[in-house]
C-alpha cells in the first residue's frame, strides 16, 4: 500500500514540515505570552483550533502540487521537479518567516500580522529604518534561522521532495480520495454552507488569545483576500437599508431636523453661531503621534507631559475622549474630515475620497482661508499628500521644505517635532493678516523614538524609549506655544492638540477600550480656561466642537457633535475600529461587532472591566447603522460640501 502512495511522499513531507513549524511556533508564542493567555478560559483551545486552521492553510497550498503529482504522468512530472522543489521551499520559508516576525508584531499591535503588515510594505524606507534601529537583533536572528532552514531544505530536497515513479492508473484511482481529502481540509467542514475562516478561531473575549489559534501566513493571506470586502462593510457585519441607517445616525447628531439642508448629502446641516466674530479666527490643529492618555499627567497618566499639563490651564481639556482607530490615517480621517470609522481603509487612502471629500480645509478655503499641512516626514506616506491636495489643502510643507542648516535633528521619520513646530510658526507669521487653518502632524514619538540630545531629562533608559520620546514631543509642544504666544496671530487663533491614537493598542478584551483613550485640548478665544469636559466623546466630535467656536455660519456633513452644545441628558458616544472589530459605545454600554458573527453587548464598569449583558437589538442596529452609513456615503460620494 505504502509503495503505491509513493507519489504523495513529497506532498506529505511538505504538509508535516508545515504543521511542525506552525505548531512549534504556537507553543513558543504561548510560552512568551502566557501571562495573558492563561487568563482566558479554555485557553488550551488555541492548540486544536490552531491545528485545524493550519490544515486549512496547508490544504490550499497543496492544491497545485497535488494536482500535478496526481494528474501528470511520471515523464511530465519529472520535468516539473525543479518547480516543485522551489514551490515547497518558498512556501515553507514564507511560513517560517511569518512566524519569526510574529512575536515583535504582537508586542507592537497585540495581534498576529494582518493588513497592517501589508500596509507597511508600501513604505520600505521608513519601515526598514525603523526595523534596523529598533529590531536589529530580531532581524539578525531571523536571517540566521531562516537561512539555516532553507539551506537544510536544499540539502535534503531529494529525500524530501523528489518525484517517485508510480503507475498512472494507480494515481488516477487514488485521485478522487486525495481530491476529497484536500477539499475537506481546505473547507474544514462538510456540513457548513461557508468554508471555515478566521472568525471560527474566535472562542474567547481576548483578541490576542484568539489570534494564537491562527498562523501568520494565514492571517496575512486572509487580510489580502479580505481587502475586497473592506469596501463593503455589509459583507462583514450585516445589511441595512440606507435610509434607515441615515435616520439612525441622525438620532445621535443632536441637530434640529430643520437644520438639515440637502437630501443628496444627508448629514449636511448648518451650524448657527450665537454671534458673528468681527475678525475670522485662525485654526491650528496639532495632531500628536501616539499620545495615549496613559502618558498624560493631566489625565492621571505618567509624568511625561509637563508642557501639555501646563497648557490645560489655558483651555478646555477633554478627559474622556476616545480615538476611532489604531493608525495615524484613521486619526487624520476623524480629526480632519469627521468621517465615521469603519472596517474599510481610512478615506485618506481610498480612491473615491481623493477629490471633493469633506475636510476642514475645504470648508474654510471657501471662506478665504489659507490652508496648510505641515509635517517633518514625506507627505506621500500613507497617501496623505494626494488626499490633502485634492481636498482643500493649498500648501503642503514636508521633509524637503526644511532648511537643513537651521534644523535641529533628522531621523528615520524625518525632521524632529521641534523643527516642525518652528517651521509652522514661521509659516503662520508669513501669512500676515490672512486667516489660516493648518494641520501640524508630529512624528518624533514613533518607533525608533529618535530625538535630539539635550532637550529633556530622560525619564528612563535607554535614550530611545517611548517614554523619552513622549517627553520630547511634549517639549516641542511647549516650544511651539512659547513661539506662538509672541506673535500677533496667537490671540486670534483656536488651537487644538489631539492624539491620532495610542502607542500600542492591546488588552484582553475583543476591543481594548482603555487603549483608545486619548487627550484633546482646545485653547483660544471663547474657550473656557482651566476647564475639563468629562463626558464620553469621540475623535469625530472634535472638529464640530471646534467649528462651534468659530462664530461664523457654517454648513458641514459631519455626524459628530458640538460637545459644548450637547444637552446634559444626552449620553456620550464613542466609536472604535480595532482591526476588523467595531465597538459602538453609548454611556457605559458597548456593542461589539465581529465579521460574520452575531453582535455582543457589554456593560463597561471601567475601561478594563466588561460584563456581558443581554443584547439590546435597537442599540445593535444603531451600531450597524453607523458602519453602513459610512460605507454608503463613501460609495455615493455623499460626504462633501454642496457644489
Amino acid at each position: 500500500m505504502m509503495r503505491k502512495l509513493q507519489f504523495l511522499r513529497p506532498v506529505l513531507h511538505f504538509l508535516l514540515i508545515g504543521l511542525l513549524l506552525t505548531t512549534l511556533s504556537r507553543f513558543c508564542l504561548f510560552i512568551l505570552f502566557n501571562d495573558r493567555v492563561l487568563e482566558t478560559e479554555n485557553y488550551w483551545y488555541i492548540f486544536p483550533i490552531g491545528l485545524r486552521m493550519d490544515l486549512i492553510l496547508m490544504s490550499y497550498l497543496l492544491v497545485l502540487p497535488v494536482l500535478l503529482s496526481v494528474l501528470l504522468p511520471d515523464a511530465l512530472l519529472q520535468k516539473c521537479q525543479r518547480f516543485l522543489n522551489g514551490y515547497f521551499i518558498v512556501f515553507l520559508a514564507l511560513l517560517l518567516l511569518m512566524e519569526l516576525a510574529t512575536p515583535d508584531f504582537i508586542h507592537e499591535y497585540d495581534t498576529r500580522p494582518n493588513k497592517l503588515f501589508l500596509d507597511y510594505l508600501i513604505y520600505p524606507k521608513e519601515v526598514l529604518g525603523t526595523l534596523f534601529k529598533s529590531y536589529l537583533m530580531s532581524i539578525v536572528l531571523t536571517v540566521l534561522v531562516l537561512g539555516g532552514f532553507v539551506y537544510g531544505l536544499l540539502k535534503k530536497r531529494r529525500f524530501l521532495f523528489a518525484v517517485r515513479p508510480t503507475a498512472y492508473k494507480i494515481k488516477l484511482l487514488w485521485f478522487p480520495i486525495v481530491a476529497f481529502l484536500l477539499f475537506w481540509g481546505a473547507r474544514s467542514s462538510l456540513t457548513s454552507k461557508r468554508p471555515i475562516n478566521a472568525s471560527n478561531a474566535v472562542f474567547s473575549m481576548d483578541q490576542l488569545t484568539n489570534s494564537m489559534a491562527l498562523n501568520s501566513l494565514y492571517t496575512v493571506a486572509f487580510a489580502a483576500y479580505s481587502i475586497k470586502n473592506e469596501s463593503n462593510s455589509e459583507k462583514m457585519y450585516g445589511k441595512m437599508d440606507y435610509n434607515e441607517a441615515i435616520a439612525r445616525v441622525k438620532k445621535y447628531m443632536a441637530v434640529d431636523p430643520a437644520d438639515f439642508t440637502d437630501k443628496e448629502i444627508p448629514f449636511l446641516h448648518v451650524q448657527k453661531p450665537d454671534s458673528i466674530a468681527a475678525k475670522p479666527y485662525n485654526v491650528v490643529i496639532i495632531l500628536e503621534e501616539s499620545l495615549g492618555a496613559e502618558y498624560v499627567g493631566a489625565l492621571g497618566g505618567l509624568p511625561l507631559t509637563p508642557e501639555f499639563d501646563k497648557l490645560t490651564k489655558e483651555g478646555t481639556l477633554f478627559t474622556n475622549l476616545y480615538a476611532t482607530g489604531t493608525r495615524s490615517v484613521r486619526g487624520i480621517e476623524a480629526v480632519v474630515t469627521g468621517f465615521l470609522p469603519s472596517p474599510s481603509e481610512s478615506v485618506v487612502k481610498l480612491s473615491n475620497s481623493q477629490k471633493d471629500f469633506y475636510t476642514i480645509a475645504a470648508l474654510l478655503k471657501q471662506k478665504g482661508y489659507d490652508t496648510s499641512f505641515i509635517y517633518g516626514g514625506m507627505a506621500n506616506f500613507d497617501n496623505m499628500a494626494s488626499f490633502f491636495n485634492g481636498n482643500g489643502f493649498g500648501k503642503i510643507i514636508d521633509e524637503n521644505d526644511f532648511d537643513t542648516a537651521k534644523s535641529a535633528f533628522h531621523g528615520t521619520w524625518g525632521w524632529s517635532d521641534e523643527d516642525v513646530m518652528t517651521r509652522a510658526n514661521d509659516y503662520f507669521k508669513s501669512l500676515s493678516e490672512k486667516p489660516f487653518v493648518s494641520l501640524i502632524f508630529s512624528s518624533s514619538n514613533h518607533e525608533p523614538f529618535e530625538y535630539p540630545e539635550g532637550r529633556i531629562k530622560p525619564y528612563d533608559s535607554p535614550k530611545n524609549s517611548v517614554h523619552n520620546a513622549m517627553k520630547y514631543a511634549d517639549y516641542a509642544i511647549g516650544k511651539f506655544f512659547d513661539l506662538a504666544q509672541k506673535e500677533s496671530y496667537y490671540k486670534n487663533t483656536i488651537f487644538v492638540i489631539v492624539a491620532d491614537h495610542n502607542t500600542r493598542t492591546y488588552g484582553k478584551h475583543l476591543v481594548p477600550i482603555h487603549k483608545f483613550h486619548i487627550p484633546a485640548l482646545m485653547i483660544g478665544p471663547g474657550i473656557s480656561k482651566n476647564t475639563r469636559y468629562d463626558k464620553l466623546c469621540s475623535q469625530i466630535d472634535i472638529q464640530p466642537t471646534l467649528l462651534g467656536k468659530m462664530r461664523m455660519p457654517l454648513q458641514t456633513p459631519m455626524p459628530g457633535r458640538d460637545l459644548f452644545r450637547l444637552p446634559d441628558a444626552v449620553p456620550g458616544r464613542a466609536i472604535m475600529q480595532f482591526h476588523d472589530i467595531n465597538a459602538f459605545r453609548v454611556g457605559n454600554e458597548v456593542v461589539v461587532m465581529q465579521p460574520n458573527k452575531e453582535p455582543l453587548q457589554f456593560k463597561v464598569q471601567n475601561d478594563t472591566v466588561f460584563t456581558a449583558v443581554k443584547l439590546n437589538h435597537e442599540m445593535a442596529k444603531d451600531a450597524l447603522a453607523h458602519v453602513v452609513a459610512a460605507f454608503q456615503l463613501y460609495q455615493k460620494r455623499a460626504y462633501r460640501l454642496p457644489k
